[in-house]
Formats: structure tokens, C-alpha cells, sequence
């Protein structure tokens, strides 16, 4: 299905589709539309769509994409043709009209020099970061929706050496990086096919010869697969995780592993995650850019006094 496609389903918005400044737009249940534009939210009062056209177009978007979007499946995340990220829900998890947030994809390759130039971090910083990814450090950026962690992720794994291999695992495909051996695989929930979880798709990955995994982000299950992948012989690997802090991102990696492993303590996963993982780099939204706030680098777990034994080695 191409992009013209299905504009015709999304016409009242085509303005915001095609503006270059706008990253990302948001419909919500009461009629109105919000677009965030170079880091500045605004409302949108010349956009109006119907709630039965917008539900109709939502349907058939989805239908055309291999997705279900009705009462019994409500919620609805898809990638559009141009690579932009659709996600939708309908009544009745949401009255009176269905809310859509789209995402837009940017088709410029952001390299580390404009993230420099931009102020999201300094040139010393990453030349560290990069040297640690180089040498086969265990990274994970943290930060809120939309902070940029996806394109920060993305950026510093050009810094794994070419010849490695590298498994990239996402919810859906977004990071696009460009490197001579990379093995790019997507999850297949919420379609009329199989489902093709993000932990089915880990576990598989251990079995594709990877030097480093990739993870578009850590939200689930597949906590437990990674901590173990990253203390059997696949270290060097780069996590995305929401967080509000680069030791909260910790304390929540724990929480995630907890759940599908509650036989453990606290204590002894997160143990585990020390061993496991050598920096955290927390990123975050500010009006008009996002900035690196800190990194930390890890050194062990205090069992006495239940901490990351961690230091910081950046902070603005």
C-alpha cells in the first residue's frame, strides 16, 4: 500500500503530513489536533475530521496493512509506507470519536555531528560513548516518549566495528542502521498472520550468530531473555528503556525482569544487571531539543546496602 494510498483517508491532516517541521501529530476524542513542531506543541484549530470518516479511514489502513482495528482489537500500532508510526484506539476504549498519534518519520540520516550542533550532547561525551560501544561496552539509553532515544541508539551504533554482526530487533522498523552485516527483524503482533513477539524474536536471535542486539526498546518479557543473552557472551549490545533517570532505568530493568522471573529477589537481579550493563545515558525533551542529561557507568552492586555502585560520567 503506498503513501498516496491512503492519504485520501487522512486528507484533512495533509498539510501536517507534508510539513518537514512537524515530527509528530496528535488527534484526540474531543475533535481536536495538536502537532509538535521543532519541539514546540500547538493546537491545530483548522483541522477538523468527522468521527465516522476518521474511523472508517483507520479501519481501512489498518485492513490494508494486515492489522485488525475493531471492537474486539481497539488499539491499533502500525507503520505507515513511508515509514511514519500510526497508533490509533477506538471506542469504545476511548468517547466519543477514536484519538490517532502519528509519528512522522524523518528521512534525513542524523549523524553525530548534528546531534553536536544541535546541543543534545558534547563532542567529548561522544567521542567516550563511542569509544566504549567500539570496545564492546553494554549500553542503555533511557529517557521519556519522544526524547530521541530511538535516534540517539541509532547514531551511536555506528561506532560497533564493520565487521561485526549486528541482530536489530523492533517493534516496528525505525533505526535503519546502516552497517555491512545486520540482521533487521520486526515483531508480528495485533495481524491476521502468527503472532511474533518481541521475546520470541530474542530468543530466535541468540541462534543467528550475533556479535551485538540491538533492541529498539525493553518494555516486557523479554527483559529476562535479554539480562541472560548479556551475561552468556553477548555483551557490547544497546537497549532503549522509558525511564525518568539513568538510575531509575536500572531499577526499572529489574522490575521488567521480576516479572517473568519472580522466583529471584530484587537483590539478585539487579546484581545480574551490574554485571550485565556498563553505561546508562539518560536523554530528555526540553522545549525546542532534546539533551543528554547524564550518563553513568556501572561497577558493581552493593548487596549490603541493595545500590548500583555506579559514577557519573556526564551530567548538565
Amino acid at each position: 500500500m503506498s503513501f498516496e494510498l491512503i492519504l485520501p483517508f487522512l486528507r484533512p491532516i495533509e498539510p501536517l503530513l507534508m510539513d518537514d517541521r512537524v515530527s509528530e501529530i496528535m488527534g484526540n476524542p474531543d475533535g481536536s489536533w495538536w502537532s509538535e513542531r521543532e519541539g514546540v506543541v500547538r493546537h491545530e484549530p483548522s483541522v477538523t475530521m468527522r468521527s465516522d470518516s476518521l474511523r472508517t479511514g483507520l479501519e481501512v489502513i489498518a485492513n490494508q496493512l494486515g492489522k485488525r482495528l475493531d471492537e474486539d482489537s481497539p488499539v491499533l500500532n502500525v507503520q505507515l509506507p513511508d515509514g511514519s508510526r500510526l497508533a490509533a484506539v477506538i471506542p469504545p476504549v476511548v468517547k466519543p470519536s477514536p484519538a490517532v498519534t502519528i509519528r512522522k518519520f524523518n528521512s534525513r540520516h542524523f549523524v553525530l555531528e548534528d546531534l553536536i550542533a544541535r546541543g543534545t550532547l558534547t563532542l567529548p561525551l561522544a567521542e567516550y560513548l563511542a569509544a566504549q560501544i567500539a570496545d564492546g561496552k553494554t549500553l542503555l539509553i533511557s529517557g521519556g516518549t519522544g526524547t530521541g532515544k530511538t535516534t540517539l541508539l541509532r547514531i551511536l551504533a555506528d561506532a560497533i566495528p564493520a565487521h561485526q554482526r549486528i541482530v536489530v530487533i523492533e517493534d516496528t522498523v525505525e533505526l535503519a542502521i546502516k552497517k555491512p552485516n545486520i540482521l533487521a527483524v520486526e515483531c508480528q503482533t495485533d495481524t491476521f498472520k502468527s503472532v511474533i513477539s518481541f521475546d520470541d524474536l530474542l530468543k530466535s536471535a541468540l541462534r543467528w550468530r550475533p556479535d551485538r542486539i540491538i533492541l529498539g526498546e525493553v518494555r516486557g518479557v523479554e527483559a529476562r531473555t535479554l539480562l541472560d543473552s548479556l551475561n552468556t557472551g553477548h555483551s557490547g549490545s544497546l537497549a532503549t528503556i522509558h525511564a525518568n533517570t539513568a538510575e531509575k532505568a536500572l531499577h526499572r530493568l529489574a522490575n521488567l525482569v521480576m516479572r517473568s522471573h519472580a522466583q529471584s529477589t530484587f537483590a539478585d537481579i539487579e546484581a545480574e544487571i551490574a554485571d550485565a550493563v556498563d553505561f546508562v545515558v539518560h536523554i530528555e525533551r526540553e522545549p525546542g531539543r532534546r539533551i543528554v542529561r547524564e550518563a553513568l557507568a556501572l561497577s558493581g552492586y552493593d548487596r549490603d546496602t541493595k545500590r548500583f555502585q555506579i559514577e557519573p560520567v556526564f551530567s548538565a
